[in-house]
């Protein structure tokens, strides 16, 4: 299943959207769950960020944004890759320090 979602500009919104499709896929609370996220670097540059969140009963779920496609993958329980959007407006990302 793919949807295109409007609306989404920064990574806070993107985060709570995210937070928010895990949480209804295993019929979580939001208040209860928290996401976590990392970045993706290739090749020495961001592009894009890994979600996870834990919920109770170790419920683990994840979502991954590639930020060259501006999709959005969700991944269940059993990390299989149950959903996928894309993103219709660009999000920007931080400059990264040269290392």
């Amino acid at each position: 299943m793919s949807d295109i979602v409007l609306g989404i500009r920064t990574l806070d919104e993107l985060q709570s959207f995210v937070r928010t499709k895990l949480c209804d896929k295993e019929n979580l609370l939001l208040e209860q769950t928290k996401v976590r996220h990392a970045p993706l670097i290739k090749q020495g540059k961001l592009c894009g960020y890994q979600f996870s969140l834990q919920g109770p009963r170790q419920v683990r779920l994840g979502a991954v944004w590639a930020s060259d496609h501006n999709d959005v993958y969700f991944y269940d329980t059993r990390g299989s890759r149950y959903y996928k959007v894309h993103l219709s407006e660009q999000i920007a990302l931080p400059e990264q320090p040269a290392a």
